[in-house]
């Protein structure tokens, strides 16, 4: 029997009472904190959230086995900590609610407005929804959560609040569950919260996903950092003690303290350098916090006074700061008895960004609405949607995903001074398309501090790059592509393939598809590859197989995952395999039914009114020789005998035994399409001739594609509309008599 559903609450004064103390504890400090960083916000909104939160999720609970609402509280409480604001903190308790529970975006809207119905809808998942694959669903979802943030920051915030939270309880799911949900974080959420800036959002996430995805490094570097913890902290404490005398003696307030690196960054550094626990010396850092930016520079001589600072290790995040806000001195020195150790400089103000980020520093605190400049540092989320939107590949989307998030920088300097800031291991190509898209595609060549360099270089901090442009440059090369870092760069090469280049994408497609399916030795024909991609025609809006073939040809779709899918279905059908043609029983004698003919003009032996279609890849038309095709699901298929399909070495074994008779009818009247290949000379006017020739045999030409080819000449594609094969003859031989015109040949495909 079907569980009652719970009565929807539309009105406050309906709220049920009956509290739980603990958590009601929590909900009365969120309000009190909230009071205190902003005096005059709307604290009763937060209580009747906590109030219908409590109502919808009543009756369900935590893998841990406490009360699910514990869930929402924590997270709001997460926010009050960062200081967000009361729609944020509304949001964050009922975020849950439109996808666990019976209330919709419209009960959240009526009751707590637009925007809070808006975060809580931007941070729920897509569930109607029917995927192939989990990593399907995890990119659509990563798709909607970026275009609700790209909207309003606070989605993003409370996505990684809830991330964080979940981190947290991880121990109570599945060893399965556990790895995936830690993969994600590291992959995905790990890095948002680096790119916005909050790194003890960031720090927890890492090293709570190392906990289950390496959980032996884990225990190792924790318990190795807690055996010599004493004497870390003497070190540190002196060299501490040293800095506060020294700032005292030259008149600068400022605080000094000791940071311990959290457990990923050490695991990463011992990785990368192949080193043990051991054999790490800079497992600490001191931070000084100082008044001005003006005592941030004078604390870095006094520092460089003190300790001899290493070659190549000081960055100024202050004069460039990091796209994430970011602002700080970083200086790497010899410590007493020759140990390295980095010290950090920086304002109060930056300090709360670095912890922070974007929450420290963003209009919702004060209530400000329109444009701010807070707007522009969310540029790169619009940038990033935009450089994916025509990623269809869920492998490439996620990766190129990681690469905007988590890649490091380089800053490098237009002719007039202006920093690009770009993705490490750059060239002088992603540089050209960060400016505009017409730079990139018109470059003919780049200079790199007043040298000419390769498309190749890879720009280094501090480079000055000028692109020099050409108007006899056509476009972009293919070869780009494999040089390019930057996924701005990729996709706007990628948009001009495909505008373009449709034909070349076509062609270039259809080969790297077929390539794959000979390499993975399927026995699978062009006509199945039609028939079976139907599926994924709809779900990307592909017309038919050309759109999928231009689609792989300008990179939107690897021609890996295309055959991949072929190779399920074609699984999946040999499975479920049945006779083609069963044996019918003896049937009574009876009047012969009339035979009753498909509108195609095709007559099929043996079977009446049977469902047919002509094939696409050979379009035959009356005259042809022809064959029939039993296809599943989609009546008999009619091809020309000699279509390359057709042949004995492009059927498997079992697909030999699917041919039927089929021949023309003698009724008249139906048109079919004919393609003529015309290879010719480059003049002006020559299509104008041959079309003129066409018209002259009152046979109408439905298409026209033209393009040179590498020789110097042309090649032209007619379709032609046609009732029997003898137009195809007339056409091709008055083409023939044009001058200038070479082969003309009817295409089979």
């Amino acid at each position: 029997m079907e569980e009652k559903k719970k009565e929807i609450i539309l009105a406050p004064e309906k709220l049920p009472d009956g509290i739980g103390e603990s958590i009601e504890d929590i909900v009365k400090k969120i309000i009190s904190m909230v009071q205190d960083y902003a005096p005059g916000a709307n604290t009763d909104m937060i209580e009747i959230a906590y109030l219908l939160a409590k109502h919808a999720h009543e009756g369900q609970s935590r893998r841990s086995g406490e009360p699910y609402i514990m869930h929402p509280v924590q997270i709001a409480y997460i926010a009050a900590e960062l200081n967000l604001d009361v729609v944020a903190i509304t949001a964050a308790l009922l975020h849950d609610v439109i996808e666990d529970t019976d209330y919709t975006y419209d009960h959240i809207k009526m009751l707590f407005g637009e925007n809070v119905a808006d975060i809580v809808d931007g941070v729920t998942k897509l569930r109607k929804i029917k995927y192939y694959t989990r990593e399907e669903a995890q990119v659509e979802n990563l798709r909607k959560m970026l275009l609700a943030m790209s909207k309003d920051i606070r989605v993003i915030l409370i996505k990684l609040m809830d991330r964080l939270h979940n981190m947290r309880t991880l121990e109570f799911q599945s060893p399965h569950k556990q790895l995936l949900i830690a993969k994600e974080t590291l992959d995905v959420y790990a890095p948002l919260a680096h790119r916005l800036g909050m790194s003890k959002i960031k720090s927890e996430l890492e090293d709570l996903s190392l906990k289950y995805l390496d959980p032996v490094a884990y225990e190792e570097i924790r318990s190795g950092i807690k055996q010599k913890k004493s004497e870390r902290e003497q070190y540190i404490v002196d060299i501490m003690s040293l800095l506060r005398t020294r700032l005292e003696e030259h008149g600068i307030k400022g605080q000094v303290s000791g940071r311990a690196k959290h457990f990923y960054s050490i695991f990463r550094k011992m990785f990368a350098q192949n080193k043990s626990l051991d054999e790490l010396y800079d497992l600490f850092a001191v931070r000084i916090i100082v008044d001005s930016v003006a005592d941030c520079y004078a604390v870095l001589g006094m520092v460089h006074e003190i300790y001899t600072p290493i070659p190549l290790r000081f960055k100024d995040y202050i004069a460039m700061p990091k796209p994430n806000m970011y602002q700080s001195l970083h200086t790497t020195v010899i410590g007493p008895k020759g140990t390295p150790f980095e010290i950090q400089i920086r304002t109060w103000e930056m300090h709360k960004i670095a912890e922070e980020g974007i929450a420290a520093h963003w209009k919702y605190k004060e209530g400000i609405s329109g444009k701010t400049s807070m707007d522009s540092k969310l540029e790169w989320v619009r940038q990033m949607l935009e450089n994916q939107a025509e990623v269809m590949d869920t492998d490439d989307f996620m990766n190129t995903i990681k690469l905007d998030l988590f890649s490091e920088e380089v800053f490098v300097f237009t002719p007039k001074g202006k920093v690009i800031s770009l993705t490490s291991g750059s060239t002088v190509i992603d540089f050209a398309f960060a400016i505009h898209t017409a730079v990139g595609c018109s470059m003919s060549g780049a200079k790199v501090n007043g040298k000419i360099v390769q498309n190749s270089y890879v720009l280094k901090n501090g480079d000055i790059v000028e692109i020099l442009t050409s108007p006899n440059v056509k476009g972009p090369s293919r070869d780009w592509l494999k040089i390019v870092k930057t996924s701005q760069a990729k996709t706007k090469i990628n948009q001009w393939f495909k505008r373009e280049r449709r034909e070349e994408n076509i062609e270039r497609g259809k080969e790297m598809i077929e390539r794959e399916i000979k390499h993975m030795k399927l026995p699978i024909s062009h006509v199945q590859v039609e028939d079976w991609l139907e599926p994924m025609f709809r779900k990307y809006n592909f017309n038919g197989i050309d759109d999928l073939y231009a689609s792989v040809g300008y990179g939107g779709l690897s021609a890996q995952k295309v055959v991949m899918r072929l190779r399920e279905e074609y699984l999946k059908r040999k499975e479920t395999e049945k006779p083609l043609i069963e044996e019918l029983p003896e049937q009574v004698t009876e009047e012969p039914k009339k035979r009753r003919f498909s509108s195609n003009g095709i007559e099929v032996k043996g079977i009446d009114n049977c469902l047919v279609r002509l094939a696409k890849c050979c379009n035959p038309v009356p005259g042809d020789e022809i064959v029939g095709f039993i296809t599943k699901g989609r009546g008999v298929s009619v091809h020309r005998a000699d279509c390359p399909n057709m042949q004995p070495g492009a059927l498997s074994p079992e697909d030999e035994g699917r041919f039927i008779g089929v021949e023309w009818t003698q009724s008249g009247g139906a048109s079919y399409i004919a393609n003529l290949r015309v290879e010719c000379e480059d003049r002006p006017g020559l299509m104008t001739e041959m079309s003129a020739a066409i018209a002259e045999l009152k046979i109408n030409c439905v298409s026209i594609n033209a393009r040179v080819n590498k020789q110097g000449g042309a090649v032209m594609i007619f379709g032609l509309e046609i009732t029997e094969k003898a137009d195809v003859e007339r056409a091709k031989k008055r083409i023939h008599q044009i001058p200038g015109v070479g082969d003309v040949t009817r295409l089979t495909n």
